[in-house]
């Protein structure tokens, strides 16, 4: 699926499926195939449409706005009769400001550990160590950084997810645009106000294997957002589309069964 987005470029997807439209946006560092394996089991019974997001997307320039890739968002949505969207990870705040730049456009959302600001930036100043390795072409070791400071992770799994992505050529090339993406959430600073507008149906996701500050986020959307719901997959971690994409798809599937067909 391809549409144009308010400012003229491309936006892209894949469109698999018949039903009620999900359209899913992805976390950082992945692509439109990282939620293939919980599609897989939707599209018999809806229309499934993955986003290529905008900001990794390497056949266009870079930094991207937070309100660019909404546009694409909302291209995209345009040609499908009021999707659900399922964001993961920052794709969650993607989804979040897309439900509040038009509202109307969207049934509900699924929002997978989206990792809003809720007082302190997520960063603060965290990531210099990260942009100085990306200057010496260490894009490896940037990301390591980013996952031990900014998401959390135990610094020995943060120090091999790195070592794997040095040596992959296409995602090195996306890790200065995770960390422009992690720059984008935090150059909007606190957006619950906004949030505590919204009146569609949300389900909000969450792993107990997850960083705490993920949990403690998603704390604050809950007695924010008016018409939410909270699921927690235990043994999960932020990875769960992965690890167990039949739980995932099972809770997206009940949430529009259940949630989004009361309106």
């Amino acid at each position: 699926m391809r549409a144009l987005a308010e400012d003229g470029t491309e936006a892209q997807a894949v469109d698999e499926g018949i039903g009620t439209p999900i359209l899913v946006i992805h976390g950082g560092m992945g692509d439109r195939t990282v939620w293939q394996p919980v599609t897989d089991l939707l599209r018999g019974r809806f229309r499934t449409v993955r986003l290529e997001r905008r900001r990794y997307r390497m056949d266009l320039p870079g930094p991207v706005t937070m309100a660019q890739e909404v546009q694409h968002v909302a291209a995209i949505a345009a040609q499908l009769d009021r999707p659900v969207l399922v964001g993961h990870s920052s794709g969650g705040v993607v989804a979040l400001e897309a439900l509040v730049a038009h509202p109307g456009a969207y049934a509900g959302a699924v929002l997978y550990e989206p990792p809003v600001v809720t007082g302190a930036p997520l960063s603060d100043d965290k990531l210099a160590a990260a942009r100085a390795a990306i200057a010496r072409d260490k894009p490896g070791k940037a990301l390591s950084i980013f996952l031990r400071d900014v998401v959390r992770m135990p610094a020995p799994l943060a120090w091999l997810a790195g070592v794997i992505v040095g040596r992959h050529p296409e995602y090195r090339q996306r890790v200065a645009r995770q960390l422009d993406d992690n720059d984008a959430i935090d150059e909007m600073g606190v957006r619950l106000a906004a949030y505590a507008q919204l009146k569609t149906p949300i389900l909000l996701l969450g792993g107990d294997k997850s960083p705490r500050h993920l949990a403690e986020r998603l704390d604050a959307l809950e007695q924010t957002l008016p018409h939410a719901r909270r699921l927690l997959l235990h043994g999960q971690g932020h990875n769960a589309e992965r690890r167990a994409p039949e739980r995932v798809a099972k809770a997206i599937a009940r949430f529009i069964g259940e949630d989004v067909a009361r309106g």
